[in-house]
């Protein structure tokens, strides 16, 4: 009798090792501790991205400004397809020159446009255009070279545009008094940069300011019509 009890207790012992065992697979105490982590939304774990920008890549330069109005507002040329002057990034940066010289009536124009991306903590593609244009007024405008000095704001250009004009005087061979306008426009994440100069050398008269106005004006409005 004591031998089949004893035989009872060692069968029960063996049975309960194994629910101990998982009792505390399971766990036990401290259900927290034990609890795997949550996971992340997806919304959290998706980093923020820059603003999309409308313009990613620029047109070139020297392109933006049709033949027509070279003839025109640069007579006599050295380039009809004017000089480009090299960029490291031509998505981010491009530029053109033309410059003649006719009799003794000088002109010369400068085309540049730059583009910006949006940067985070920085700002978007737009508020980067935009600071940089109000910087391109400022350098002509804030400039103490630059006399007689009249600054306007040009509707229908662009998302804004100033033109701006003034008068410098050179030193040395090619001296004398130039009469300049700039005209800066942005659209969208781009800005223009048109600057259109005119002198009188010898007995010939320095250009009026007008057409000066004009012809950087109607350059500015076919570059800004170039960027798609």
């Amino acid at each position: 009798m004591f031998h089949s009890n004893l035989t009872v207790r060692r069968a029960l012992a063996l049975v309960a090792v194994p629910a101990l065992l998982v009792t505390g697979c399971l766990g036990g105490g401290d259900d927290d501790a034990k609890a795997p982590a949550e996971k992340p939304s997806a919304e959290a774990e998706k980093a923020p991205e820059p603003e999309p920008v409308k313009f990613s890549e620029l047109p070139d330069a020297c392109k933006t400004v049709p033949g027509k109005t070279i003839d025109d507002i640069v007579p006599e040329a050295e380039n009809e397809k004017g000089k480009n002057l090299k960029s490291k990034d031509t998505d981010s940066y491009t530029s053109c020159l033309w410059s003649g010289l006719d009799e003794y009536d000088y002109r010369s124009l400068f085309v540049s446009l730059r583009r910006y991306d949006s940067v985070l903590d920085v700002g978007s593609g737009d508020e980067r255009a935009a600071r940089s244009a109000a910087s391109e007024v400022e350098k002509i405008t804030e400039d103490k070279a630059s006399k007689k000095v009249e600054a306007k704001t040009l509707k229908d250009l662009g998302d804004e545009a100033t033109t701006i004009g003034f008068d410098t005087e050179e030193k040395g061979d090619d001296g004398g008094d130039y009469r300049n306008q700039r005209v800066v426009a942005r659209t969208a994440n781009v800005v223009v940069v048109v600057d259109y100069s005119g002198a009188g050398f010898e007995d010939a008269d320095t250009p009026k300011a007008d057409e000066i106005r004009k012809g950087a004006e109607k350059a500015a409005e076919q570059v800004v019509a170039a960027v798609k």
